[in-house]
C-alpha cells in the first residue's frame, strides 16, 4: 500500500478546467505563438502613413532652408516695427469693433437658422429619412464651404464691406452649428421623449418643453465656441474686402508700414484674448 501511495505522489499534477488537479493523460492544447499577420498589417499601415506624409511634405514644398534664410529678415522687420504707431488709432479701434460685430451678427443669424434646421436633421425627432437627408445635406453643403469663400461670393453680390463678411460667417457657421446642434439633440436620453409621446404632446410642445430645456446649455456652449472661432475668421475676411481690421492689416503689409502693422497685431491679440476669456467664463457657468 505504501508503494502504491508513493507512486501516486510521484505522478505529475495536471491542472483541470476548474484550477484543480486533473487526470493523467488529459489533453491540454499548447499555446502557440501569436500570428505575425497583425504585426505585418500594423507595419504596413505605418509605412503607408509615413509615405503619405512624405508626399504631403513634398507637395507643400516645405523648405527649412528658406525658413532659416527668412528669419533674419523677419527679425529686421520686428526692429523696424518698434515702437508701434499710434497714428489713426481711433480708426483701428473702430475696425476692430467692426470685426467683432461681423462675428457676433453672423453667429447670431447662424444660431437662429441652425435651431430651425437641426430639428429635422436629428434622428430621434425626425423618423422620415427623406426630410432628414435633405436637412443634413443642406448643413453639409454650408459646412463644406469656408466662410472665406462665402465672403468672396457675397462681395461680388452685395459689394465690399462688412455686410459681405457677416453673410459669409453666417452661412458657414450655420452648417457647422446645425450639425453640432443635431448631434446634441441625438445624444439626449430617450426617456423624456417617450414620456412626451405617451402624453400625446405634439411636435412643437415636445421640442419646447422636453428637448430645448435638456440641450440648451450644450447649445449655448457650442454657440460661444463658434463665436470665438468666428472672431478669428472675421479678421481674415478683411483680406477679400469684407471689412473689419483685417483690411487694415492687409493694407499695412502691402505698404510695409511695420509700426502700424505692430499696432494692428497688438489690437488683434487683445481683442481675441478678451473674447476668449469672456466666452470661457460663460461656458464655465453653464456646466
Amino acid at each position: 500500500m505504501t508503494d502504491i501511495v508513493e507512486r501516486r505522489d510521484d505522478l505529475p499534477a495536471v491542472e483541470g478546467d476548474r484550477g484543480g488537479v486533473g487526470s493523467v493523460g488529459e489533453h491540454h492544447p499548447v499555446r502557440g505563438r501569436a500570428s505575425p499577420l497583425p504585426r505585418v498589417r500594423q507595419a504596413t499601415v505605418a509605412l503607408v502613413a509615413v509615405a503619405a506624409f512624405a508626399l504631403c511634405v513634398r507637395l507643400a514644398e516645405v523648405d527649412p532652408r528658406a525658413l532659416l534664410e527668412g528669419l533674419p529678415k523677419m527679425a529686421g522687420w520686428a526692429v523696424e516695427a518698434w515702437p508701434p504707431s499710434t497714428q489713426g488709432l481711433h480708426e483701428l479701434l473702430v475696425r476692430a469693433a467692426q470685426t467683432v460685430a461681423i462675428a457676433v451678427v453672423g453667429t447670431g443669424l447662424a444660431v437662429v437658422a441652425a435651431l430651425v434646421v437641426c430639428i429635422p436633421a436629428a434622428r430621434n425627432l425626425t423618423p422620415g429619412r427623406g426630410v432628414r437627408a435633405a436637412a443634413r445635406s443642406l448643413l453639409n453643403a454650408c459646412r463644406g464651404v469656408d466662410s472665406f469663400v462665402f465672403a468672396l461670393l457675397f462681395v461680388a453680390a452685395v459689394g465690399l464691406g462688412p455686410f459681405a463678411g457677416t453673410l459669409g460667417v453666417a452661412f458657414h457657421t450655420f452648417g457647422s452649428m446645425g450639425k453640432l446642434f443635431a448631434e446634441s439633440i441625438e445624444g439626449m436620453p430617450r426617456g423624456p421623449l417617450e414620456a412626451a409621446e405617451l402624453t400625446g404632446a405634439g411636435r412643437f410642445r415636445t421640442v419646447s418643453w422636453v428637448v430645448l430645456p435638456d440641450v440648451v446649455p450644450g447649445l449655448v456652449s457650442v454657440a460661444l465656441y463658434m463665436l470665438e472661432f468666428n472672431i478669428r475668421a472675421s479678421i481674415v475676411l478683411g483680406v477679400v474686402g469684407a471689412g473689419g481690421i483685417g483690411q487694415q492689416l492687409k493694407n499695412a503689409i502691402d505698404l510695409l508700414d511695420f509700426p502700424r502693422l505692430l499696432t494692428i497685431i497688438i489690437i488683434i491679440f487683445v481683442m481675441v484674448a478678451a473674447v476668449d476669456t469672456v466666452s470661457s467664463r460663460l461656458r464655465a457657468h453653464l456646466r
